[in-house]
């Protein structure tokens, strides 16, 4: 009779709490007990190399799972290098030590070599305990390659473990788990259904270099010969088993890209990542150096429906050698690249003891600025070689490089203004801030925008006339975010970005200002009483030098802005200080209106105030503003038309 030992160098207590509180999810078992039997596996692997053992058919080497609905156990055989009875003691009877790591630094001195050369995928020794969050029994079964004995390891965990000797034909190890019973928590019954396990693999361990092997049970249709009698009789199903390998082995991105085609490329996107349609762009890139990864990176053709929600989340998907560990690590990306999908698999991320979670480290960081450099490059060279692809990307995600500029307080926007794009209205047409300052008028200063609903709006807007007529180039503005970007750059290749209905646009010829100035001192009682109709509405009546045709618009000094203002107000608390920028109604001095106003005012000054009141909400309206009393207005207008028409 075997005699029961307690496990070595930990307590009870830290196996339960390993069991229990480690791991995030119970599926999590089957992958770290296959990484298990492929550490294993690799081990036969090396030796064979090294002492060139003729009797290792590298071919054969591979991974067995069996699933046995009726007695309730999972079986996940391999035929790599097994283990004796101590080393069976020493792996599996101390907690947290690991047989893979202690091979991997011996042979790594061994061969002189750095630890990393040598690609071990398991490191920390817990991983076989994952075992016991779905068994309330384990038994491992091995025999170390050329042993004659074998030994049988079996434990309930609370309970210590007894080593026995056992059969086993041929070298590798053998584990058994007695799944525990189902409970209103837990269905444990999941992990014996064939559908369920082939999820499993394909999730975790898809790209384990050795062959994952399960016996699959389908229906098939029993064909008949007779097509007459076939077709007057119920079809007649028949249970057939064959062995299938679970897993794809080589990684799509560990082959060199040349081998790789567009279509395997788009496949593999569209099944990895649950997209109907392939991928704009495909980045596939090998580092090597201090920190080594490989990544593969897609762009996609159209922003998911939700993107822009709360509910999106970004990341890619992190392996450590070709096991996946991770679906979501947004620290590999920055926000404003959160449109990014795709993976990267390194050998040198510090993972933590469950290899569910990434260590804060130097090369998570470092990685991770790889992949922001190289997005950026791509996206680069993208507008300057392919202009109708990047316009495509643009209309997709231009926003989110908005938001990149504008968020955490413009710290990014000087990796990200060259990517900018805005409507041009001379081009008329996406431009970026590059080619709009290349071709900037002589002695001009300034980058002109102005903000609205549409292109269309804009472009009707009053206070444009003058800018166009004088051939300067307008931004046109049209995402609630656009002045914030420009607020949060400041200049560009040192030229400030100036609205043009804010502040002097400076436009006019010292003979032009000298003329509105007379005009102005001119008509001074005019715009006073003009001014006080207005009251607290408006900060400023004055002649305007932006207005070409138009009778009437409104301006604002330096700050904030009308969209600005639009935009705050809009927000779910509405706007939170209630801040407005200042109204200036400026009049046109040339137009019919002004010699209406100047006559009126003469021949009875106060009947002036529902002109004032007029062309104040008629310079709301154009500039999108709600007006307070539509009634009010109406009748206003209704008014005047009938005086204009005795």
């Amino acid at each position: 009779m075997s005699r029961k030992k307690q496990f070595k160098a930990e307590s009870k207590r830290l196996l339960d709490l390993m069991i229990h509180s480690i791991y995030t999810h119970k599926e999590i078992f089957l992958r770290e007990l296959i990484s298990n039997a492929s550490d294993a596996i690799d081990k036969l692997y090396y030796r064979a190399l090294s002492e060139n053992l003729q009797d290792v058919n590298k071919e054969e080497l591979a991974i067995e799972l069996e699933l046995d609905k009726e007695n309730r156990t999972i079986t996940i055989r391999d035929n790599g290098i097994g283990m004796d009875k101590s080393e069976l003691e020493e792996n599996l009877g101390t907690i947290a030590k690991s047989g893979s790591l202690a091979f991997k630094e011996k042979l790594a001195q061994e061969e002189g070599k750095s630890d990393d050369d040598v690609d071990i995928i398991g490191q920390f020794g817990v991983g076989f305990y994952s075992a016991f969050m779905v068994a309330n029994q384990v038994e491992v079964t091995s025999k170390k390659y050329g042993e004659t004995t074998a030994y049988r390891w079996r434990s309930n965990a609370s309970d210590g473990y007894t080593i026995d000797e056992a059969e086993k034909d041929h070298h590798g190890t053998e584990i058994v788990l007695y799944l525990k019973d189902n409970s209103d928590e837990e269905d444990y019954d999941q992990y014996l259904s064939q559908y369920e396990i082939e999820g499993l693999i394909k999730k975790y361990s898809d790209y384990i270099r050795y062959p994952i092997r399960m016996d699959i049970e389908e229906q098939r249709k029993i064909e008949t010969e007779n097509e007459e009698e076939a077709e007057n009789q119920e079809p007649q199903y028949e249970t057939v088993v064959e062995t299938r390998t679970l897993n794809s082995m080589v990684p799509l991105w560990k082959r060199p890209k040349k081998d790789i085609t567009k279509e395997e490329y788009d496949e593999f996107y569209k099944a990895k990542f649950d997209d109907f349609q392939a991928p704009q762009k495909v980045i596939h890139t090998s580092v090597e150096g201090t920190v080594a990864f490989d990544a593969l990176l897609f762009i996609p053709s159209k922003a998911p429906y939700n993107y822009y929600s709360q509910d999106y989340e970004r990341g890619l998907q992190l392996y450590s050698r070709g096991v996946f560990i991770m679906d979501k690590a947004e620290e590999l990306i920055p926000e404003y690249f959160r449109f990014v999908k795709g993976l990267v698999d390194s050998q040198d991320l510090s993972l933590n003891i469950s290899r569910e979670m990434l260590q804060h480290d130097r090369q998570l960081k470092v990685i991770a600025s790889r992949i922001e450099k190289k997005v950026k490059s791509e996206l680069v060279l993208m507008l300057k070689n392919d202009r109708e692809e990047y316009e495509k990307f643009w209309n997709n995600f231009g926003l989110q490089i908005k938001f990149g500029v504008y968020n955490n307080y413009g710290m990014d926007k000087d990796k990200l203004m060259d990517l900018l794009m805005f409507y041009s209205s001379k081009e008329q047409k996406l431009v970026t801030l590059d080619e709009y300052v290349n071709r900037m008028e002589e002695g001009q200063n300034s980058i002109y925008f102005m903000s609205g609903e549409s292109i269309d709006k804009i472009d009707k807007l009053p206070q444009c006339a003058l800018v166009k007529e004088k051939g300067y180039e307008i931004l046109y503005l049209v995402d609630n975010i656009d002045e914030f970007v420009m607020q949060t750059l400041g200049t560009y290749k040192e030229k400030k970005f100036k609205n043009i209905s804010q502040g002097d646009l400076d436009l006019a010829s010292e003979e032009e200002k000298q003329k509105l100035a007379e005009k102005a001192e001119a008509n001074k009682s005019l715009l006073e009483a003009l001014k006080e109709a207005l009251g607290d509405e408006v900060k400023e009546v004055k002649i305007s030098s932006r207005l070409v045709d138009d009778p009437v618009c409104l301006s604002t000094e330096e700050g904030l802005s009308f969209e600005m203002e639009k935009v705050l107000s809009a927000m779910p608390e509405g706007n939170p200080y209630g801040m407005k920028a200042p109204r200036i109604l400026e009049i046109n001095p040339s137009h019919e209106i002004f010699k209406t106003l100047q006559k009126v005012y003469e021949n009875n000054p106060d009947s002036v105030k529902d002109y004032a009141d007029l062309l104040l909400q008629q310079a709301l309206l154009i500039e999108g503003f709600p007006i307070d009393d539509p009634m009010e207005f109406s009748r206003k207008v209704c008014a005047f038309m009938v005086k204009a028409g005795i």
